[in-house]
This record gives C-alpha cells, structure tokens and sequence, in this order.
C-alpha cells in the first residue's frame, strides 16, 4: 500500500507535468496563430479585404493575448516569497483582463473601418481572400484542438483559448464571404460580415471581463452562497453564530474563506481543534473552499452581523 506522502507527490508530478503540456501548447498556439496573422495581413491587402484584414489584426491581438498567457503560466508558478504571501497565481487574472480589454479595442477600431466600407464599398479578390482565410482557418482548428483540453484549468488558458475559437469561427465566415465575393461580387458583405464577427467577439470578451474583474474586486465567488455556509455552519452544536464573513476568488480555482466563529461556550485552544478540522471538511466538501481563516470568539463581539460593517 502507498503512504499518504507517496501519493502526494504522486499527485504533484501529476499536475507538474500537466501545467508543462498547457505551457507548451500555449507556446505552439502562439506561434501558430503569428504565422497566420502575418499571412493574413499580406493576403488582406493584396486582396483588399477588409475583413481579412480585420481577422489579421484580431490574430495579431491574439498572438500577444496568447503569449502573454504563455508568460503568466510560467509567473503563475512560482514560489510564495514574504513580498508575495500568496505567490503570483493572481497574475492570470490580470492577464486575462489585459487580454480582454485589447480584445475590446480591436474590434472597437473594426467597427469604425467596417462602417466606413459599408458607405463606400471597395472591390475584393476573392480567390486570394478564400486561399488565405483557408490557411487561417486550418492553423487556428489546430490551435482550439490544441487547448481545449486546458481550458478548465484557469481563467487565463480559457480567455486565450476563445480568443482562438473566435479566431476560427471568424475564418469559416471568411471563407464563406471569400466564396460569395469571388461568385458575386457582392463588395459590402466584406464590412457586413465584419461587423457581425465584431458583436460575436463582444458578447465573448465580456464574460472574461466581468469573471476577471469580479475576482479581482474580491467578490463572492460565482457559486457560493454565504447564508448556506453559515447555515451549514452554525448546525454544528458548539457553535453559536458566525459573522464577519468574506469570500473570495484568489485566482477562478482557489476560494478562500474566513469568518469569526462564536462559541456557545468557553473552549480552550486545544479542544477547538476538533471543531477545527469539521469546520474545514464541510467547507471543503460541501462548498469546495480550500484555504480557511478563523477566527473564535466566546460572548465578545458586539457586531455579529454576517456581513461586517464599517
């Protein structure tokens, strides 16, 4: 039979060597998604196609949001230090902020080049539009395949990860505007396609942004309901009230927890412990909280509301 300690490290190697493979997919992503950008803006304006070059300016931001969350994934592992009590794994979010926000501006800056082509369509190769968004296309397939596996490991490897799928999404409606040009000659759908790729993109990047910014504003985590733990946790017999509650996302995997804990009567510090270790099981279990502060209070505090006032 294993140790206790056997399977710990056994467990470490384990997620060790799947935080290399997300790093390396990440790197392999990166660079793929630099090929096709700069494919993408040659072959835009060799054809002229607005939207072919507004899915190469997309895949340039991508290129950077992606190698930013390369940079953040190396970051995000090192080491607690007495300046950083708890390490860099907050430097996913920022990142994936950032990456949200020169998502926004991208296709802000579409928005205004689409609107002035609709009022005056330009002439489109088609054919060289279609070659091009095909290759974009197929290098960007690769990519989503590459990190979808990733994507419920952090925020950060999930924002770049549908930076590429829009990529890819935005490629096949390429492609399909490449095909209407070169039969039709259908000129405006060019800024009309960009456009709609433009509000898909919006609706995308704001989940991001809001996820982000709820975890670094310290909000209670998507999820968690406060008066259920108090509930949970005030049925436990010693204890009489729990307040001064707070909950918060250090990074979208780790919930810290600490509250204060008024007891019904007056323990020592050496027989809290078994208190101590139910209070973290069900915290762990029921509501999947993994770092708990606490705080124990015999008849003192006069606040004893859950949530603390100023």
């Amino acid at each position: 039979m294993k140790s206790p300690d056997h399977n710990h490290h056994h467990n470490h190697h384990y997620d060790l060597t799947g935080q290399d493979r997300t790093q390396k997919n990440l790197l392999v992503s990166t660079l793929l998604n630099l090929t096709v950008a700069v494919a993408e803006v040659i072959g835009g304006v060799i054809s002229n196609s607005l939207a072919l070059i507004s899915d190469a300016l997309h895949n340039l931001g991508d290129t950077a949001a992606l190698f930013i969350a390369y940079l953040a994934n190396l970051i995000s592992k090192r080491d607690h230090n007495h300046k950083k009590t708890f390490g860099y794994k907050r430097i996913e979010i920022l990142s994936a902020l950032f990456n949200a926000i020169v998502l926004v501006v991208i296709i802000v800056y579409l928005f205004i080049e689409a609107y002035h082509r609709l009022r005056n369509p330009e002439p489109v190769r088609g054919r060289i539009m279609l070659i091009v968004a095909i290759i974009g296309f197929l290098a960007n397939l690769f990519s989503v395949i590459l990190l979808r596996r990733h994507t419920g490991k952090n925020i950060n490897v999930r924002a770049a990860y549908l930076h590429l799928l829009g990529d890819t999404v935005s490629s096949v409606v390429v492609i399909i505007t490449a095909v209407i040009i070169y039969f039709f000659d259908l000129y405006w759908i060019d800024p009309l396609v960009t456009f709609l790729l433009g509000i898909y993109l919006l609706k995308e990047t704001f989940s991001i942004l809001k996820e982000a910014v709820d975890i670094l504003m310290q909000a209670t985590p998507q999820g968690l309901n406060l008066l259920e733990v108090k509930t949970a946790l005030e049925s436990i017999p010693e204890i009489d009230n729990i307040h001064h509650v707070h909950a918060w996302n250090l990074n979208d995997q780790d919930i810290h927890f600490e509250c204060h804990i008024d007891l019904k009567s007056d323990l020592k510090i050496s027989e809290t412990e078994t208190l101590k270790t139910l209070i973290h099981g069900i915290l762990k279990n029921k509501f999947n909280i993994n770092h708990v502060t606490i705080q124990y209070e015999y008849n003192c505090c006069e606040d004893k509301n859950m949530i603390h006032s100023n």
